[in-house]
């Protein structure tokens, strides 16, 4: 059965109980320290302190939705430390689970670096799911085409990350080369980013390059079907040594939508933006409507088909979920 979701009430209550936590901290009258989760397992999480230092926490039962980058309060008791209150988020980003219930996958993001690679071959349907999940909980977008060294034989990959780029989206290209090593790591500064993308892109050995020292498990392709094996089977935070924090998230094959409103799924294409005020009609689905800009910029070439297929095919999976 999915956690259930807090009411309002709830939620203003560990807000308060929260900030009463820190006054006292600040008093010199309680323990409670704030941290971030590192990783979240079972019934425990890896906090980080604010001191840099690490611990392993027990969860309390009321706080068994909290994911890798969420800020808490915690403590050292008798019995071992505790998460005792989560602080609000900023932002989150959230995708179905395996059983449809919407989840979760990092909070406190700035950034969603979306991957995908020439091999395995890229689904441009999967890279404006995620950007319309990144529009729809208002964290800014980058999408990365690693394993450069493979656009050799995969020219088309590199059309792909310019037909984003020739929309106004912001793109870059990853490989092994120092060079790209620091144009990446200058790309994503001092934000904390999450890392997403189909099984098998690299995203663990983009993070390795990103992060020395740190050597993250990394899985080869599957011979044959060129499928990528999942390596990373929880998200976890890595602090750069420049500034900054990259999320490491399991890889995917699909990105379920089904939780979003058929209607909010236009704004998540960034070249849609300029016509949607346009159309004859306000609730305008901008399918077969009369009179509709959407259409009318698609028979133009304003907005490519592929582009606008891929619409189609969000909203028409999102129909058939139970919305």
């Amino acid at each position: 059965m999915g956690n259930r979701r807090l009411t309002d009430q709830q939620r203003r209550r560990i807000e308060e109980n929260a900030a009463k936590r820190r006054e006292s901290a600040s008093a010199g009258f309680s323990d409670d320290l704030e941290g971030m989760i590192v990783a979240r397992y079972s019934k425990t999480a890896i906090v980080r302190a604010n001191d840099g230092e690490t611990h392993t926490c027990h969860l309390r039962p009321n706080l068994s939705h909290l994911v890798a980058g969420d800020r808490v309060l915690w403590s050292n008791e008798e019995t071992g430390a505790y998460i005792t209150s989560q602080l609000e988020r900023r932002t989150e980003l959230k995708r179905p689970d395996a059983r449809g219930q919407l989840k979760a996958v990092a909070a406190n993001v700035d950034l969603i670096a979306i991957v995908f690679a020439p091999e395995p071959e890229p689904h441009a349907n999967l890279i404006d799911r995620y950007l319309v999940a990144a529009h729809m909980a208002s964290i800014d977008t980058l999408i990365i085409l690693n394993k450069s060294d493979l656009l050799g034989k995969h020219p088309e990959c590199r059309s792909l990350l310019e037909s984003y780029r020739s929309i106004g989206y912001e793109v870059i290209t990853s490989g092994p080369t120092p060079d790209e090593t620091k144009a990446l790591s200058d790309r994503l500064g001092i934000r904390t980013s999450v890392f997403v993308g189909q099984s098998g892109v690299g995203k663990s050995s983009m993070i390795n390059r990103l992060l020395p020292g740190e050597e993250l498990r990394v899985g080869a392709l599957s011979e044959g079907v060129l499928k990528g094996r999942h390596t990373t089977t929880t998200a976890e935070v890595f602090e750069r040594p420049s500034g900054g924090f990259i999320i490491d998230s399991p890889g995917i094959r699909e990105f379920g939508l089904q939780h979003v409103d058929p209607t909010l799924v236009a704004p998540g294409f960034i070249e849609f933006r300029p016509f949607l005020d346009q159309c004859r009609f306000r609730d305008c689905s901008h399918l077969v409507e009369k009179d509709c800009a959407v259409l009318a910029a698609v028979e133009s070439n304003e907005i490519s088909s592929e582009r606008y297929q891929s619409f189609v095919n969000i909203v028409r999976d999102v129909d058939t979920q139970s919305y």
